[in-house]
């Protein structure tokens, strides 16, 4: 195996750094993203759930950007959540302003009972432009 490609969006380095692992890892031909969150620059997260998932999605959008894709790129969104029962209308609604039109990437949901102190994360793979289907 080859050694593997790491993508970081630009001034988060050193979060992934302090917890060991890369924001995005590019092998054949797709951009493997790791959960994203509702973070702020400090880490922190951002207390308004909707308000949360909206900034997890721009977190997203910087990774992704960072390993030349966008959100059209991704063909496979597992959105993970806590307390499903409250937050999968939030995650319905917000996932409908990032995905407006068709087709729309695989999707699976995944209710968890903790998410160091968030309510969502967003894990994605992504076909990279340019490479055959």
């Amino acid at each position: 195996m080859g050694k593997r490609v790491a993508v970081f969006p630009a001034g988060r380095q050193d979060l992934y750094e302090r917890n060991r692992y890369s924001a995005a890892v590019v092998s054949g031909g797709f951009l493997f993203v790791s959960g994203q969150v509702g973070s702020r620059a400090d880490g922190s997260p951002e207390p308004d759930p909707e308000a949360q998932l909206r900034l997890a999605y721009r977190n997203l959008e910087a990774v992704l950007a960072a390993g030349g894709c966008t959100l059209d790129d991704i063909v496979d969104l597992t959105i993970y959540t806590v307390d499903p029962e409250k937050t999968l209308p939030i995650a319905a609604k917000v996932r409908a302003e990032f995905f407006g039109e068709p087709p729309y990437p695989a999707l699976t949901g995944i209710g968890v009972t903790w998410l160091y102190g968030f309510n969502f994360e967003l894990k994605v793979i992504a076909k990279l432009p340019g490479e055959a289907a």
